[in-house]
């Protein structure tokens, strides 16, 4: 598997992550099967595992995410030291819905819990800070998360749905590896809002979130006929080659297709050996477009 540098630090990742989210919501798989998605990852060199607090069905049910992987981990038999977990905190589940929740005390909180959730015997190793919320600003938000580095519960800190500026102010609060914000087919914007050009000027893992559009969306690649003609010309799914064309934009990108089966894990990975020329990645903008 290829890897890649997270942000500036000394740790890293492969190509591509395992998006953890479908394992946990309603409709989510058996828990033995999910196990099996998170082993299956491993063992095809996926090392990074993306989760957040709030992959759950509701409130009551919050960090179901974080503590699967953490049973999966501990149920592997190989060596998981290369494993990254990056979770998220920040959003609520009242009622299955999603709200922004960027009070101080309460990301306090919820730190302590993923910390706990994800064993409780190691600094979570990527903390991020999952949705600016407008009722507090910036640096108070992130100000649990600098605490919890020092206190080290935390290892490293990213951001997610920030804007450049956000970016920046979260910067001067904590050290920022890593801004995990959409970007797919339909949601190109971190192309044009100077975000991802940001990350690559200053050494941040980019790390598109929904790559394929979501579940109701993904199923309609195969309808985008730029898209359908590589992946019968290269013999490879119109998801392995949507994963290409992201990865293709930029060496900061790291995609995080979620899965709830195997066979979707095997074909994410099988993404990382397609290659893209420029004419390629030009043609799929303009069939996109």
């Amino acid at each position: 598997m290829e890897t890649k540098p997270l942000g500036k630090t000394d740790v890293t990742i492969s190509a591509i992550g395992l998006g953890a989210m479908p394992l946990s919501l309603s409709g989510r798989p058996p828990e033995s099967q999910a196990i099996e998605v998170i082993h299956r990852a491993i063992e095809l060199g996926i090392t990074l595992i993306d989760t957040a607090d709030s992959y759950c069905r509701d409130e009551p049910d919050k960090h179901h995410n974080e503590q699967l992987i953490h049973k999966a981990l501990q149920q592997y038999n190989g060596d998981i030291s290369h494993i990254t977990v990056a979770t998220k905190g920040g959003l609520m589940r009242y009622h299955g819905n999603w709200t922004r929740n960027g009070n101080p005390d309460h990301l306090r909180q919820t730190i302590r819990t993923s910390f706990e959730s994800l064993g409780g015997k190691k600094p979570i190793d990527v903390w991020q800070y999952h949705a600016p919320d407008s009722n507090y600003t910036i640096e108070e938000s992130l100000t649990p998360a600098k605490e919890a580095v020092a206190a080290e519960l935390i290892r490293f800190v990213g951001v997610s749905n920030f804007s450049v500026e956000q970016i920046k102010r979260a910067r001067d609060v904590v050290e920022v590896v890593s801004v995990q914000n959409q970007y797919n087919p339909w949601h190109c914007q971190p192309e044009f809002d100077g975000v991802l050009e940001y990350c690559e000027q200053e050494g941040l893992t980019f790390l598109p979130w929904s790559p394929l559009g979501g579940s109701r969306r993904a199923s309609s690649l195969t309808e985008i006929p730029v898209l359908a003609e590589l992946a019968a010309e290269k013999s490879v799914s119109v998801y392995s080659v949507v994963l290409a064309w992201l990865r293709a934009k930029s060496t900061c990108i790291v995609p995080i297709p979620g899965a709830s089966k195997t066979t979707s894990v095997e074909d994410s990975v099988r993404s990382v050996e397609v290659r893209l020329s420029d004419r390629e990645v030009q043609q799929i903008d303009r069939g996109l477009g």
